[in-house]
């Protein structure tokens, strides 16, 4: 009888190396799913048993799937593996190709040398690479099968290397958001430098790379040793045609099964949606859907009932505009934004917490008009410089900061450029990450960051930047020019120190900078906070200052449901002892309302498209705006409206415990009035500003 053509000896080769690398990722994802579970704890995951059974059958399902479709660069290996390239014609061409690519990426691309000098680098030399050793196989056919033999192990390696790696990053993931992969993962891939600097400074990541490596190694060894000393059958070509039509309908169900199984990811317990999810999928899947088309993914209503519903809510006309009235004589105070990174309200002695962390913060809150009911935009630096400067509810998928079209936008800084003030952005990083110094810059803004840092102007710099007190004293001096100028100012500042690695200068706090702990970050931003204060009072324009300080997100986003509202719970003040009263507002209120509030306070009068409000007016309306990359907020009184992809709408009502005096229940009534507020508001302002 004769044996089929799929059925040769490559064609098991091939069956038995993808069966293991499948295999091998099965387990390493039913390992670290047991570990997910272990590190949030079971009773914090609130989940019924068929849950589990849930989450690790469609999650074993998932990890199928993805392991099939990510054999494709396995496949096109193999498939390469034959004599025909060798043909003289075939074989100078591809030289010749290769030759050109390598002069092209060394001495004619210089785009990719301004993005990223290390990638380009690279590039340069494995162009290099396969140009010579193309040339080798083709002048030396003796050393083919071994070079073969040498590329199969290494390929293999990376698979198995790759695999375990992914496990140990998504449990770092894990660990640090309580997600799978999401736009953040997309967001810092970007920003090579600054992310492998940070987990260098981190994590004990040489010991981590050595076992790592160490078991890949180990575990190639033991799966492929007998494929890889029998690759020569490769070179044969007749099971090539029908094995690639094998996968590639194979790929094609798994791609499907994917789709699919996305929608079973829709549980009201996100534990549950993430435990079920494969980290590489959500990581591409974040990366497609980082722009969302809002009419098109979410709840709408019929447009003239959306427009009419904000115009009410608003007293504004097309596009939301509206003149906002001076009530008094305009004082053009210079004004100072802090926007403190990661200062979740819950580090606060304010807010029940007895380890002192912030008692520069808290001492200002007591002197101050202080908010004790604000909700930041997001869970990202981006969401909260974006509500602060343009004063809108967070977009749907990627923040306007980030979008590749940046154009002028009406926000808080030409208000104030039109009533003769300079507006400042300053940052201790490079300004390029996370797009914040291209969007200041296009919305009107100098930009002050790490490239206009003399050396002696740095005192201690992680990879994030220079630490917290080395942006206050530059600041400091550069408000001290414009003020010899004769122009008020509108000066924000973006801090750094609380971000992981958590490192500063020694013998600032009594916490040790070598125990890169959230803790010191937290007391660290806050003394450097309290030191900026004590040598602003000494400076001439002090008292004619008006300082805003406000979290741009909290420490984490991560709970049972999509928008747990403590975790959004930031502070805010705006202190100006010489004239402001102190006082405390206790009425909800979202990011986007500081910077207006603080222009009604100056008295300036302007013609706003802003959906931030003056929150000291008699007629505020208590409400804010929270949001994930897909999920949007809104919340109303007591009630939390979400919006998601698929069109749908879920409510959850305030229902205060013990423990937590914002958690929710889901509503099993829907409030008809605020979900069309929230869905008006979120559906116009995509219309208008996207």
């Amino acid at each position: 009888m004769t044996t089929p053509k799929f059925s040769n000896p490559a064609s098991n080769l091939l069956k038995q190396i993808s069966l293991r690398l499948i295999g091998l990722t099965l387990t390493t994802g039913f390992i670290l799913r047991i570990v997910m579970i272990c590190t949030v704890g079971i009773s914090a995951l609130d989940m019924t048993f068929m849950q589990y059974c849930g989450a690790f059958f469609f999650g074993a399902v998932n990890d199928l799937a993805v392991a099939i479709i990510s054999l494709v660069a396995l496949y096109l290996f193999v498939l390469s593996i034959g004599n025909f390239k060798y043909r003289p014609t075939v074989a100078y061409t591809i030289m010749t190709l290769l030759a050109a690519g390598t002069i092209y990426l060394t001495w004619f691309c210089p785009t990719l040398q301004d993005f990223n000098k290390g990638l380009s680098k690279a590039s340069r030399w494995i162009m290099l690479y396969w140009t010579l050793c193309f040339a080798a196989r083709y002048f030396l056919p003796s050393i083919r099968s071994a070079w073969t033999r040498i590329w199969l192990t290494a390929i293999l390696f990376l698979y198995v290397c790759a695999t375990l790696l992914n496990g140990v990053s998504e449990y770092f993931f894990w660990n640090e958001f309580a997600v799978r992969y999401n736009f953040i993962a997309v967001d810092y891939l970007v920003y090579t430098s600054e992310v492998i600097g940070n987990i260098m400074e981190s994590y004990p990541i040489i010991p981590l790379a050595a076992v790592l490596l160490a078991i890949s190694a180990a575990t190639t060894w033991l799966l492929f040793r007998k494929q890889i000393a029998g690759s020569d059958c490769l070179y044969h070509s007749a099971w090539k045609l029908p094995t690639s039509a094998i996968y590639i309908a194979l790929a094609a169900l798994s791609a499907g099964a994917l789709h699919l199984l996305a929608h079973m990811q829709q549980s009201e317990n996100v534990y549950y949606n993430e435990l079920q999810a494969n980290g590489p999928d959500r990581f591409v899947d974040a990366f497609m859907k980082n722009r969302i088309d809002y009419k098109q993914f979410y709840s709408t209503l019929p447009e003239p009932e959306a427009t009419d519903i904000v115009h009410d809510l608003y007293d504004s006309t097309a596009n939301n505009f509206r003149h906002i009235p001076s009530d008094s004589a305009e004082c053009h105070a210079n004004i100072v934004l802090i926007t403190m990174e990661s200062m979740s309200a819950s580090f606060m002695e304010r807010f029940g917490n007895p380890e002192r962390l912030t008692p520069v913060l808290d001492s200002l809150y007591r002197h101050s008009i202080a908010f004790d009911r604000m909700f930041a935009n997001g869970n990202r630096t981006v969401r909260g410089l974006e509500a602060l400067s343009l004063s809108l509810p967070p977009s749907a998928g990627q923040s306007l900061i980030k979008r590749p079209d940046l154009k002028p936008r009406t926000g808080i800084g030409s208000v104030l450029r039109d009533k003769g003030y300079r507006t400042i952005f300053f940052y201790g990083g490079k300004s390029y990450f996370d797009n914040m110094g291209p969007f200041f810059r296009s919305i009107g803004f100098d930009v002050v960051d790490i490239d206009n840092y003399s050396e002696t102007d740095i005192t201690f710099k992680n990879v994030w930047g220079v630490c917290d007190e080395d942006s206050y004293t530059k600041m400091l001096h550069t408000l001290d020019d414009i003020h010899d100028s004769g122009s008020p100012f509108f000066a924000q500042l973006m801090t750094i120190s609380n971000h992981r690695p958590y490192t500063y200068p020694e013998g600032r706090i009594d916490i040790p900078a070598t125990s890169k702990s959230r803790r010191g970050g937290i007391m660290y931003s806050d003394y450097a906070l309290g030191r900026f204060m004590h040598e602003a009072s000494k400076k001439p324009w002090f008292d004619n200052t008006v300082f805003v300080i406000v979290a741009d997100h909290c420490a984490s986003s991560a709970g049972e449901t999509e928008l747990p509202l403590e975790n959004y719970h930031i502070p805010a003040l705006i202190y100006q002892p010489s004239k402001l009263q102190p006082e405390i507002i206790g009425h909800i209120v979202s990011q986007i309302d500081l910077m207006p509030t603080v222009l009604a306070i100056l008295g300036i009068g302007y013609d706003s498209t802003f959906y931030g409000r003056n929150a000291l007016s008699a007629d505020f309306t208590p409400r804010a705006f929270l949001a994930t990359y897909q999920d949007l907020g809104y919340l109303e009184g007591d009630i939390l409206t979400v919006l998601s992809p698929v069109k749908r709408v879920r409510q959850y009502r305030i229902d205060p415990t013990a423990e937590n005096p914002l958690a929710t229940v889901r509503l099993s009534e829907p409030d008809s009035v605020t979900a069309a507020h929230a869905t008006a508001i979120y559906q116009t302002s995509a219309l208008w500003n996207d």
